[in-house]
């Protein structure tokens, strides 16, 4: 998500910059001409692709920032639950009686 939001920031900052330098009221895109009405509504596109690289950028991050708290937590409780002398399946090793 986070790669896919960072593309649609880098599209739309892109697509706006081409918009506000380009000093006429018209574009020319690939042979087409195109009027102030299509710029306009490129913009409006521009800017609705430049607000979902955000959501998505930060919906990513976040998902990532709580997978790890839970990583670290899970990681404490093992730890915890494990002390020296104990089995990997959580059984303690009886110790043979010392002679």
């Amino acid at each position: 998500m986070v790669v896919l939001g960072l593309l649609l920031l880098a599209a739309g900052v892109v697509a706006i910059l081409a918009a506000v330098f380009s000093t006429s009221g018209t574009a020319t895109f690939l042979g087409v001409d195109l009027g102030a009405g299509t710029l306009f509504f490129l913009g409006v596109a521009a800017t609705l692709a430049l607000l979902c690289g955000l959501v998505l950028t930060r919906a990513g991050t976040g998902r990532a920032i709580r997978h790890r708290r839970e990583s670290r937590r899970l990681r404490a409780l093992e730890s915890e639950r494990r002390r020296p002398g104990d089995n990997p399946d959580g059984h303690t090793l009886e110790q043979p009686p010392a002679d």
